[in-house]
């Protein structure tokens, strides 16, 4: 991905540079005076806005941002720089928290790209586990009746619920990756096929940790 080229004014020496305007330097060309940060991510860590990111690329560049933004290194710097390396380090922070799992960088790009997100979290129940629902649902009504026999029917459900999480997983690392290679008309589409994986996801994951509760409180 590249950005459109604009001119960028140092605050501090007044020189002018050109560059991709969502990727513009942490520092000034000319003075070496840190700038405002670019809030984008992607931008701020110097990737191309993808789905699929090389995980040990994006922790050198955290620890190398790190040692070039920290707060203590412009305690004696303007009071301008000061917020800057303040603001650019709680970016750094959030960023790499974002960027460095899978879920959370698929959910920022479509919300970045005009998904509304909030349309994942609705509660209602994917027509294709309304019968994993009841069936979870009636075996814990069972258990908590004082019927021990229902364990063991709790315990499938878990297992069945991790394999469709993982066979999800497989499926979403599909998905970024023709996301990644496909021409920008077409990556819309498949974001919208990405939003409702996640959305399927996010359910069973709640599902699991309902299950897994149930067992924790049992064994405390």
């Amino acid at each position: 991905m590249h950005f459109p080229i604009v001119e960028h004014t140092c605050w501090r020496c007044g020189q002018t540079s050109e560059e991709e305007s969502e990727a513009a330097s942490l520092f000034c060309k000319f003075c070496n005076s840190l700038q405002r940060p670019v809030v984008d991510y992607f931008a701020f860590f110097g990737f191309d806005k993808t789905l699929t990111i090389d995980a040990g690329e994006l922790q050198r560049r955290y620890y190398m941002l790190s040692r070039q933004l920290h707060p203590d290194r412009y305690t004696r710097a303007t009071e301008t720089e000061r917020n800057f390396s303040l603001e650019a380090t709680s970016i750094l922070n959030d960023g790499y928290r974002i960027l460095r799992d899978p879920v959370q960088r698929a959910e920022y790009i479509l919300k970045e790209s005009g998904f509304d997100i909030g349309e994942q979290r609705s509660k209602d129940v994917p027509p294709e586990l309304l019968e994993e629902v009841f069936d979870l649902n009636m075996a814990l009504d069972v258990l908590r009746s004082g019927d021990t026999q229902a364990l063991a029917e709790l315990e499938a459900s878990r297992d069945r619920f991790v394999g469709m999480q993982e066979e999800i997983d497989a499926s979403l690392e599909s998905k970024f990756r023709d996301h990644d290679a496909a021409p920008e008309p077409q990556r819309h589409e498949i974001l919208t096929s990405i939003r409702s994986i996640l959305n399927r996801r996010r359910y069973i994951r709640n599902l699991l940790q309902e299950v897994n509760k149930e067992f924790a409180t049992r064994e405390a």
